[in-house]
């Protein structure tokens, strides 16, 4: 199982107590946006997890790597710090030895695209090229990437195993995210909100609303009651399961974040709706090496983690 890099609420994993790294928990807790996606693929022959992370503060946008070793212990790093006056760094390449096995990383931000958020949009690339093969390209520009690196595609395709990305506001939380790796963009918004309730001198009467591509669908009420929960909807045919936990946003005072499990899986159409939902304590092995992609039946692999930050 890959250790999650943030810890996780015991709700969403009852089995194992996660530890935490404290080098993201001190970016965020700084005000600073972190996104990160894993990716399962091969190299050397074995199964490994790669993730990319991008950072961003008022200063840079930081790029890093960073390859799974033998143990989960292990881990082999490449960052690049993509500050304003060092033009050249936003274009190069590193290679390190993961297991005695050769790999190099290729970059290529100079025209990079981020339109105001942490991950690039559009023109450019980011390759891992181990045995003359490229076994993950992120970002758009893969023909320059082909000819860049001299590799070949690789024989069998990444699986997008995880996504995390930590986000910060006062009330009202928003992301771009895709279902699946092949899906389009929807826009999530999350919103929670205090309602005053005059019949009492009670005041603290939390509601949540997440809606989707500015549909409502989900709406919470006593959220002090209901700070962690689950509930299945549908998007565009897909059945997707919401994992809730905003129990540090309600009682615990400082920045403190929430925690949003998004986990798509597909229905087919003549599937009836009524099916029932995921297990939460499947969710203790989301981000793990699963080999399992998206396909037209069953459960997909990939878990969007989005943790919430609220500042007041």
């Amino acid at each position: 199982m890959m250790q999650d890099q943030i810890g996780i609420p015991t709700c969403f994993s009852p089995v194992e107590k996660k530890t935490d790294d404290s080098s993201v928990v001190a970016i965020t807790r700084s005000g600073q946006s972190v996104f990160m996606s894993v990716y399962q693929t091969k190299l050397g022959g074995q199964c490994r997890l790669i993730t990319i992370t991008w950072y961003k503060n008022l200063l840079l946008h930081g790029l890093s790597v960073s390859i799974e070793g033998p143990t989960r212990e292990t881990q082999y790093n490449c960052k690049v710090e993509l500050k304003p006056w060092y033009f050249w760094r936003k274009q190069g390449s590193k290679h390190i030895q993961v297991d005695g096995v050769d790999v190099d990383i290729f970059w290529d931000l100079k025209t990079a695209k981020f339109n105001g958020e942490t991950e690039p949009k559009s023109d450019y690339y980011v390759a891992i090229v181990c045995e003359e093969e490229v076994i993950l390209l992120v970002g758009d520009l893969k023909k320059d990437a082909y000819r860049k690196t001299k590799s070949r595609p690789a024989l069998i395709d990444p699986i997008l195993v995880t996504k995390k990305e930590h986000i910060f506001g006062k009330k009202r939380f928003s992301t771009r995210a895709k279902f699946h790796d092949k899906g389009t963009f929807h826009e999530i918004s999350i919103e929670c909100n205090n309602k005053n309730n005059t019949t009492s001198t009670i005041s603290f009467d939390p509601e949540m609303e997440i809606r989707i591509d500015g549909n409502l669908a989900i709406h919470v009420k006593h959220l002090q009651w209901k700070f962690r929960g689950n509930e299945s909807i549908f998007v565009n045919k897909v059945k997707v399961e919401v994992y809730w936990d905003v129990h540090d946003w309600l009682f615990s005072p400082g920045l403190r974040h929430a925690l949003f499990v998004i986990k798509p899986t597909w229905i087919p159409t003549s599937a009836s709706s009524s099916l029932t939902s995921t297990p939460l304590s499947s969710l203790s092995t989301a981000g793990s090496s699963s080999t399992e992609g998206y396909h037209g039946s069953g459960s997909s692999g990939y878990c969007l983690f989005l943790y919430a930050w609220k500042v007041e």
